[in-house]
């Protein structure tokens, strides 16, 4: 019974040889190679480098790779990447797709003055070109279609301002001269769009050759002085024919334009312009 239970111990234990027989042993056997987890056993990568600085390399390594040796078919990793839409094919980017759209502002209306200004500039260039072609508008009715006569020596008188602008206006029947500080329109207003401003109500109304205009003017500038002419000649004509009133009121004939320059405040250049700031 001992001997059996001798034996079985030296069977159990594992036979160890001598010092020099297990250092031969390791030398034969390979050496293993822990895998990382950047790479395999097999390529032997890995060992030091992360997964990203791997991947870099290879793309990098493909990319110096001529297309016939990678082949005419396939793609780069580069232009892999990008999303890929409908058949395969990439998406065209508009440039400045992700910039805001313009707002466009709306036309802003228009007021009394300007809208009569934008009138006497185009009735100016239509009478220049039936001048040059020679014929006569007959589309180009004036307000009144039948001019009131006048008689005897009537006369009627009217005020327009302007900004500073003061014109006394006196209607009186006649062929159609007009004087401005006993001078005439075109040696007073050299300027075609002065005259056609002044003359305004009278080719508006139809009464341009029914009757003499005598205006005595004082005060601003050219245009202001134009501007208060036609608003005097208006009034004047009101007087001469009261069915004028609505059609002239609609033009803006009969509106005083109280629009002036603003005064200069004290400490600014001008109404609103302030000197130029100076920090040292």
């Amino acid at each position: 019974m001992i001997e059996d239970e001798e034996r079985q111990q030296s069977d159990e234990q594992p036979e160890e040889g001598t010092p020099e027989e297990q250092q031969a042993d390791e030398q034969q056997a390979p050496e293993e190679a822990t895998p990382s987890e950047g790479g395999s056993p097999e390529r032997g990568e890995g060992e030091g480098e992360p997964p990203e600085e791997a991947l870099s390399e290879d793309a990098a390594t493909e990319d110096d790779i001529p297309a016939e040796e990678r082949g005419g078919d396939q793609p780069r990793a580069q232009d892999s990447a990008p999303a890929r839409q409908q058949g395969g094919k990439r998406e065209d980017v508009v440039p400045g797709a992700e910039l805001d759209p313009i707002a466009i502002e709306p036309e802003r209306e228009l007021d009394a003055e300007e809208r009569a200004r934008r009138e006497a500039e185009e009735e100016e260039r239509l009478r220049r070109e039936r001048e040059l072609i020679g014929d006569v508008d007959e589309d180009a009715t004036p307000v009144a279609a039948k001019p009131a006569k006048l008689e005897g020596d009537t006369s009627y008188a009217a005020t327009g301002k302007r900004k500073s602008s003061v014109a006394r206006v006196i209607l009186r029947p006649g062929s159609g001269t007009i004087q401005v500080n006993k001078r005439t329109l075109e040696e007073y207003f050299p300027r075609s769009y002065l005259q056609s401003v002044a003359k305004q109500p009278l080719t508006q109304t139809g009464y341009e050759d029914n009757v003499d205009v005598r205006v005595r003017v004082h005060g601003g500038g050219v245009s202001g002085q134009a501007a208060a002419v036609r608003h005097g000649i208006a009034r004047a004509l009101v007087e001469v024919d009261p069915a004028l009133r609505p059609e002239l009121k609609r033009r803006g004939l009969l509106t005083r334009d109280a629009r002036v320059k603003e005064r200069r405040k004290a400490g600014l250049k001008k109404a609103r312009k302030r000197p130029q700031f100076s920090k040292r």
